[in-house]
């Protein structure tokens, strides 16, 4: 099983060697013809996957260890693998889903969320990026979701997640225990079969309210004010529109990462078009080069080791961060540290 490797008091963060264990795994399933359904899911209560073990890479990345490659090297063609299994992929979200932990869900074909499921994709406030393939599924949201979401790591929980499209489904808690025997009960499961077998046990979660979407009073702005083309003309529409929403927004993404909200913002546009194969190629190359600059050791350290939650980031202003800079971090790397899928 999967999910017997993952550390629960780590909230099941996915460190190296983790992806190690899982990659040939699923490889091993997909070659067998005895097996029929994958299955994986958080150890414990609190977290289906809380993240990436960011800080161990960042420790890396200072001394020059190979982990700060080999790390998104390696979850990157796993996430590739999720995306493009031969096998149907069941992915039970019931707890904390985030960074990491979105890249072993969102690509499979069936992801279940509960009431206890919060996600987001926090990374521009820790000089990072929504990598995993974030610049493949986020675009597809609808509208400007995924652009909002991105820049400012807005959280999800509960059935909300289903309504912005990251989960396929929504089944209670309580019952997600009796889904796993059921699923694992089909004798010959199709994709067809395991949707019947999920949308039952949706339609029996009824204790918990299904409200409207939480972000379905803001979407009209969400659309409005998150689509220009450039970091600038987003913050120079939050503030003309001056609107309590939107001056709230940006303070929000006025304490986020310059650099890393514009090779986000870039990142969305451009995934928008590309396979997923292509944008992991694409975040691989932003990933290098966040362990190549300093916000990403910065924010690491004001969130993750000091928790001052202050981080100085250089530069400190959009402005200062010049298109060449962008331009740099999307630039190809050596031959021989490309991503090859």
């Amino acid at each position: 099983m999967l999910y017997s490797i993952m550390l629960p008091k780590a909230l099941n963060a996915l460190n190296l060697n983790m992806i190690q264990r899982i990659y040939p795994q699923m490889t091993k399933w997909e070659e067998n013809t005895k097996i029929r359904l994958v299955i994986i899911k958080g150890a414990g209560e609190k977290a289906f996957c809380a993240g990436g073990d960011i800080r161990a890479v960042t420790e890396a990345g200072k001394v020059g260890d190979s982990l700060a490659q080999d790390f998104f090297k390696e979850e990157y063609i796993l996430n590739y693998k999720i995306g493009t299994y031969d096998l149907p992929y069941v992915a039970l979200i019931d707890g904390i889903t985030m960074g990491g932990g979105v890249g072993l869900s969102v690509h499979g074909d069936f992801r279940v969320a509960t009431e206890k499921t919060l996600f987001a994709m926090p990374e521009t406030a820790i000089g990072l990026f929504p990598d995993v393939g974030g610049g493949y599924f986020l675009p597809r949201l609808g509208g400007n979701l995924g652009v909002f979401m991105a820049l400012t790591g807005f959280r999800l929980k509960g059935r909300h997640v289903q309504k912005a499209g990251v989960a396929t489904h929504f089944v209670q808690s309580n019952k997600i225990s009796e889904l796993e025997t059921a699923l694992v009960g089909l004798p010959n499961p199709s994709h067809h079969d395991i949707t019947c077998v999920i949308e039952d046990f949706q339609s029996k979660s009824t204790d918990v309210p299904d409200d409207d979407f939480i972000l379905k009073p803001d979407m009209d702005n969400i659309n409005r004010l998150f689509s220009a083309n450039t970091l600038e003309g987003i913050f120079e529409d939050l503030k003309n529109d001056g609107s309590e929403w939107a001056t709230k927004q940006l303070q929000i993404l006025q304490k986020m990462s310059p650099t890393s909200m514009k090779i986000t913002l870039r990142q969305i546009l451009e995934g928008r078009n590309m396979p997923l194969g292509d944008c992991l190629q694409m975040e691989y190359r932003l990933s290098q080069r966040c362990v190549d600059d300093k916000d990403f050791y910065e924010g690491v350290r004001a969130v993750l080791v000091d928790k001052d939650f202050s981080p100085k980031w250089d530069p400190a202003t959009i402005e200062g961060v010049t298109n060449d800079k962008v331009d740099w971090y999307f630039s190809e790397l050596p031959p021989e540290r490309e991503l090859k899928l």
